[in-house]
């Protein structure tokens, strides 16, 4: 690692300014109407997002790579700012979930990008590391594809939060197969993230070490995501932070000199991609 956590990067607006506490009660009460009104929490998570990577990078004219894209809200939240986006995910139902097929979208792996190296400005993850088996392979995947000088911006749930175990929470703090088998037995089918297949024990320790132990990236910043500015002190508290923080969001910039401008062309060594 290089550098030192901060509030923003290379001079741009600082982060905290949009972190307010009318933020958080609006996205909690968007979460809890995920599954009735995914427009609305979709939605309102997309233009947050954006508004958050904003903080410590331009966007406007830069490629954007989005690992685990999923749903269209994304995509369009960032080409509204100005970005070249390109969204990867495995599942190829899930592009057009937003209710209209995307164009610029990759199938293929977030442990094996089908990227050139040094191929985008900006790679973003929302919420997908916690179902990748091997995240830290992930991580390594979204720093190659990254031009030096280039921003990472990964956020997950940390497994030890009260929705670490996703919709078998709480009881996943009884043990994740447990939960599992509890919520079969309740609903009469599997859960859809199932712990050990889709869902796994992700830590904000963990994360942080291998960014610490990794002289390819700079730690711009790390921060409970959906926390107002002034409760961001519980990510300093090892062990509460996993439980308090719910949300980890991690900020990296890609080490070497800056090469500055815009990837212009998004090479694939492998998937299939819609421009």
């Amino acid at each position: 690692m290089r550098g030192a956590a901060h509030d923003g990067a290379g001079g741009r607006a600082a982060p905290r300014r949009f972190a307010t506490l009318g933020r958080s009660v609006a996205l909690f009460r968007a979460f809890l109407v995920e599954q009735s009104d995914p427009d609305r929490f979709y939605g309102l998570l997309a233009d947050d997002s954006v508004r958050q990577v904003s903080g410590y990078a331009a966007l406007a004219g830069r490629t954007v790579l989005d690992v685990g894209g999923g749903p269209g809200y994304f995509a369009a939240a960032f080409r509204a700012a100005g970005a070249r986006y390109v969204g990867l995910d495995p599942d190829v139902g899930d592009f057009s979930a937003a209710g209209e097929q995307i164009a610029g979208m990759l199938r293929g792996s977030g442990t094996a990008l089908p990227v050139r190296s040094g191929g985008v400005d900006v790679t973003f993850s929302s919420n997908v590391l916690e179902h990748v088996s091997e995240p830290t392979r992930m991580l390594d995947e979204m720093v190659r594809v990254t031009r030096p000088g280039g921003v990472l911006f990964v956020s997950f749930t940390p497994w030890l939060s009260p929705w670490g175990g996703h919709e078998t929470g709480p009881w996943h703090y009884l043990g994740g197969d447990r939960a599992r088998r509890r919520y079969q037995r309740r609903h009469g089918r599997p859960p859809k993230n199932r712990f050990g297949e889709t869902l796994f024990a992700t830590s904000i320790a963990q994360t942080l070490r291998w960014a610490r132990d990794n002289d390819a990236v700079e730690l711009l910043d790390y921060l409970p995501r959906y926390h107002p500015w002034w409760a961001r002190w519980v990510i300093r508290l090892p062990g509460v932070r996993e439980v308090v923080a719910w949300n980890f969001l991690l900020v990296l910039r890609r080490a070497g000199a800056d090469a500055g401008g815009t990837v212009e062309k998004t090479e694939l060594t492998g998937g299939r991609v819609a421009m």
